[in-house]
């Protein structure tokens, strides 16, 4: 008797009945592929990445010389007389332009223009499209974010990779003919398998395909069971090739184990959405200056590298993804790095954060291949160094100020601010710094820094709510 009704409660649930399975279970077949297309063609990304970085910016550029972060002794070095008049520090004043003019022609002439400007287009085509993203976007769109970001355009990869993902989830629903719902639903979770392999943060990846569709607290739930699978897989195949360590390192220690850093924190929470709305505010005024500009496309695009090179002339650290300075932010506080390096103190990372997001806008406002996603996690964490820096040498001793740990949460931060997404900011910065001790205050601060900048997104392409959707029919 009991076996006879075991197998029929099997087969009841099989049948979708009282569970619905056959609706949270669909598609997972069709997310998992889409996992796997997308983390071979991430693999793909991350090789033309290398290639990019060390035959542009290394190479041609000598970055890696010039930078005056690796030590604390080469800043002096590296901005005397001499070193300014070398021939190779002038080549990054026109490296950025040549870059950004070549991506931005490879664009102009093989894809659509409208269709590669990064997560604005994902989250357009889900909204507008019905998913609909063109397979060219991938090849593309690839060689054109390397060709300007590791020449020195200030920009990131996560804009390109999630169009990317995004291609990839609509490409496999074209191929296996499913209807437009599902092309939606596997271009979310393509979407959510870029960013949750190249940023080596499967869960963050994962909430982020569901939840960058609305610049409020709204998400998409029909996204967020292939989201989770696609986003897994595609790390796997990944880390499989790159292997298994988060992006960056934090120092030990870095702990939330006392109340009495509650109240620092809400400060930082009010600085970095004061800081997001700044980036917000210029990168939106450049774009639509750039915008109303009436010169060629190629011209508004050489402008922007041409600002963003003289920039990286004197800072040279800004140019490229700048992922050497959210490093530099979890090193903040440590003697010897302020006893040699003197842009490491709280005007040195303030200053970092306006000529980033300075940088930033002009590459990519101008009309550059490249995201502002990774530019707002280095703003975030230089924002939060200072912060950090500025209640340990405040505040009394008894609250054990940790200024790396003020950077992290500061990165949450920020994107929860400027891209609207909470619950992505605080798991991505966990997974990309192996750091899950900061759960807490990354959930105190995104909490804060998400309400008080209400209304405001980098990403114009995000409707408020679901109410104001075109998917939904609301406005119908």
């Amino acid at each position: 008797m009991f076996r006879r009704l075991s197998i029929s409660s099997f087969r009841f649930f099989l049948a979708g009945k009282g569970l619905s399975f056959r609706t949270t279970g669909k598609y997972l077949g069709e997310a998992l592929l889409v996992g796997v297309v997308t983390g071979v063609v991430v693999v793909a990304f991350r090789c033309l990445i290398d290639l990019g970085f060390d035959f542009l910016l290394k190479g041609l550029g000598h970055h890696h010389v010039i930078s005056s972060l690796p030590s604390g002794s080469a800043f002096a070095k590296n901005y005397s007389l001499d070193a300014i008049l070398d021939p190779r520090r002038w080549v990054l004043l026109v490296l950025p332009s040549l870059g950004a003019v070549a991506g931005y022609l490879l664009i102009r002439h093989f894809s659509k223009l409208e269709m590669a400007r990064g997560t604005d287009s994902a989250v357009k085509a889900y909204h507008q499209r019905n998913g609909y993203v063109t397979s060219e976007v991938i090849p593309i769109k690839s060689v054109a974010s390397v060709l300007t970001v590791c020449s020195g355009g200030s920009a990131g990869f996560e804009g390109p990779v999630t169009l990317i993902g995004a291609s990839c989830g609509s490409l496999v629903a074209r191929i296996l003919n499913l209807p437009m719902r599902a092309r939606r639903i596997l271009m979310a979770a393509g979407l959510a398998a870029g960013i949750g392999a190249l940023f080596q943060a499967p869960l963050a990846g994962a909430i982020f395909g569901f939840e960058i569709f609305y610049s409020s607290s709204d998400v998409e739930y029909e996204t967020m069971v292939p989201s989770c699978v696609a986003s897994a897989v595609a790390y796997t195949v990944y880390a499989s090739f790159y292997g298994w360590q988060p992006l960056f390192s934090m120092p030990a220690g870095c702990l939330y184990d006392s109340g009495l850093r509650l109240l620092p924190y809400f400060g930082l929470a009010f600085v970095v959405a004061l800081g997001a709305r700044f980036y917000i505010m210029f990168f939106r005024a450049t774009e639509t200056r750039f915008a109303a500009m009436r010169i060629p496309g190629v011209a508004k695009v050489a402008i922007g590298g041409l600002v963003t090179g003289a920039i990286g002339f004197f800072a040279p650290d800004i140019l490229g993804t700048s992922y050497p300075l959210i490093q530099a932010s979890f090193k903040a506080g440590q003697s010897e790095l302020f006893r040699d390096f003197a842009p490491m103190t709280i005007a040195g990372f303030v200053c970092f954060f306006f000529l980033k997001a300075i940088a930033t806008s002009f590459t990519v406002g101008s009309g550059g291949s490249g995201g502002v996603f990774a530019p707002a996690l280095v703003c975030g964490g230089s924002l939060g160094a200072a912060v950090g820096l500025f209640c340990k040498s405040v505040l009394p001793a008894s609250f054990e100020i940790h200024p790396a740990a003020f950077a992290l949460v500061g990165m949450a931060g920020f994107l929860a601010a400027a891209v609207r997404i909470p619950m992505t900011a605080i798991v991505i910065v966990a997974e990309i710094s192996g750091n899950h001790g900061l759960l807490l205050p990354a959930m105190w601060v995104c909490g804060i820094a998400f309400w008080l900048n209400d209304g405001w997104s980098l990403y114009r392409s995000q409707p408020h709510n679901r109410w104001s959707s075109p998917v939904h029919g609301y406005l119908a």
